[in-house]
């Protein structure tokens, strides 16, 4: 597996990727939802504010994840990741869990100090993420399943509690995601 950090130049690809994995899982208008995330993402992803990451097997892209900054008032960086999709026949092959810890090493080696991820306990939790409080960290919206806001110190320290509500990037700010 190669992992590689993408531009806009693999929007295609990416956007292809996402929605004939939701589709396939979740139904096509999920699948539309999501494909259109992962084109606006696409469309700014600049390797800072938003940053997408792609695992490829030969030449086929078979995943990929984007980490969004949040930013705080406090100066704090933190990172989201979401979405993330893996090519539905890798599915189960540990491909998703590799590409999420690939994710969050370069996460580290940027100095990133807390990764945020919003999905599956149950996933997430296999690849570091514990239940957050929004006690802790306040989510950017409301959320509709508190208990899948998840997160991970990319230090040696604790998470710190942030007393503010932080900013997510623009295609982020609709409800329908949270």
């Amino acid at each position: 597996m190669n992992y590689k950090i993408l531009d806009k130049n693999s929007k295609q690809e990416v956007v292809s990727l996402f929605t004939a994995v939701f589709s396939l899982s979740e139904g096509e208008k999920e699948g539309e939802l999501i494909g259109n995330l992962a084109s606006e993402l696409s469309s700014r992803a600049d390797n800072q504010e938003i940053i997408c990451i792609g695992a490829y097997e030969k030449r086929l892209l078979v995943g990929a994840i984007f980490f969004t900054r949040l930013r705080f008032n406090e100066s704090i960086t933190v990172y989201m990741l979401a979405p993330v999709a893996v090519r539905t026949k890798q599915q189960g092959k540990g491909v998703g869990q590799a590409l999420i810890k690939y994710g969050l090493s370069e996460m580290k080696s940027r100095s990133v100090a807390v990764a945020i991820t919003y999905g599956d306990p149950s996933f997430y939790s296999k690849v570091g993420f514990q239940p957050l409080s929004e006690n802790t960290i306040k989510a950017p919206v409301k959320l509709s399943m508190p208990e899948g806001w998840l997160g991970q110190s990319l230090t040696e320290k604790p998470i710190p509690t942030i007393n503010d509500r932080p900013t997510c990037v623009k295609e982020f700010n609709d409800p329908i995601y949270w």
